[in-house]
């Protein structure tokens, strides 16, 4: 759908990812990206290809996002934000002080404390935050989570989970194997999407964990396994695997009391098998849309943002509890419930 006034658009890294939305802002026609924050050469004139591809102008770069926020906000409606994930609550926090709405890579913090301290500033400005999960951004996952949390599938039983790619060599030398700029390895960056997807799917908060990262000798986790028990009661597993031989691919099953539910991390299909049928069958749905004009459709009042912060907070939470159980070789970690984070929100203020 094409506006008259194009959206004026800006990005904060353009690596592999980001140049993705940029091919599908530039065939659409109805974004203009003004400028760019890029502070590798060679990212910078991969973009800048694209553009000259295009016949249009190659937007101006500045290097440094602090400079980068002073010097375009105000000619810019809304940002991507594509960087390490150590950057994520500075960048987006100061974008939407100043005024942007923004779309923010996965994982969307590194903490839920951050998770929380990021949606009051999103409340405060009053601008959009969405975040770039396939999962959470896919239709097959919105109609899976729509029947599960409807009731009309029955309670949640078990979900079960996982996640595997052949990481550790892609990622090796890069900041995503540097765990002061990625927070985590393999199940925090393609896991990620495991993490998010399950716990929107769920529909509520873990009570406990219990986790398990392996390094293999890496800096940061490239194995992992995760077990759970929501608050409902539900047990979860998530498997996770950057080890795998070449490949990249995930699943994941729902089961419920009147049925079973499948589906991907990043909501690349959706199956369903009722009580009383001999197999599952594929549910359809709508053709799923680019993640930018997702974004273009909430920020128009379109359609109900599909990935809120709010789904970032509860997998935040899940990390925060992953990495304290991993740290203590596999202990359960009990989660505080929602009735208890409020008194401790409430005894905090009175302090």
């Amino acid at each position: 759908m094409t506006s008259q006034q194009p959206t004026r658009a800006g990005f904060i890294g353009v690596g592999v990812m980001a140049r993705v939305h940029i091919a599908d802002m530039l065939r659409g026609g109805d974004t203009e990206v003004v400028a760019v924050c890029e502070p590798a050469p060679a990212a910078y004139a991969a973009a800048a290809q694209l553009f000259d591809q295009h016949g249009l102008p190659v937007p101006p770069n500045e290097p440094d996002w602090v400079n980068w926020v002073a010097t375009y906000a105000s000619q810019l409606d809304a940002v991507v934000i594509i960087t390490p994930h150590v950057l994520h609550f500075a960048q987006a926090t100061a974008c939407l002080e100043a005024g942007l709405d923004v779309l923010l890579e996965k994982p969307m913090v590194m903490t839920a404390d951050e998770a929380g301290a990021l949606i009051r500033t999103r409340d405060r400005t009053g601008r959009l935050l969405v975040v770039a999960f396939q999962g959470s951004l896919s239709p097959q996952v919105r109609e899976a989570a729509r029947r599960i949390q409807s009731g009309e599938l029955g309670p949640i039983l078990n979900i079960s989970a996982v996640a595997w790619q052949d990481w550790a060599p892609l990622t090796e030398g890069t900041w995503r194997q540097q765990p002061e700029q990625s927070g985590g390895g393999f199940l925090f960056d393609t896991g990620a999407h495991m993490l998010n997807t399950v716990a929107d799917l769920a529909g509520e908060d873990f009570a406990e964990v219990a986790a398990w990262l392996e390094n293999d000798g890496r800096p940061v986790d490239i194995r992992a396994v995760v077990m759970g028990r929501l608050a409902s009661g539900a047990l979860v597993t998530m498997n996770a695997c950057g080890a795998a031989i070449p490949s990249c691919h995930s699943e994941i099953r729902v089961f419920t009391s009147k049925a079973i539910i499948r589906t991907g991390i990043w909501g690349e299909m959706l199956e369903l098998q009722r009580a009383g049928s001999v197999r599952l069958r594929k549910v359809a749905s709508i053709k799923p849309l680019p993640v930018w004009d997702q974004f273009l459709n909430v920020r128009a009042g379109r359609e109900v943002n599909p990935s809120p912060p709010e789904v970032g907070l509860r997998m935040a939470r899940l990390w925060d509890a992953i990495r304290e159980s991993a740290s203590r070789g596999g202990a359960v970690v009990s989660l505080p419930t929602a009735d208890e984070r409020s008194a401790f929100r409430a005894a905090a203020l009175r302090s």
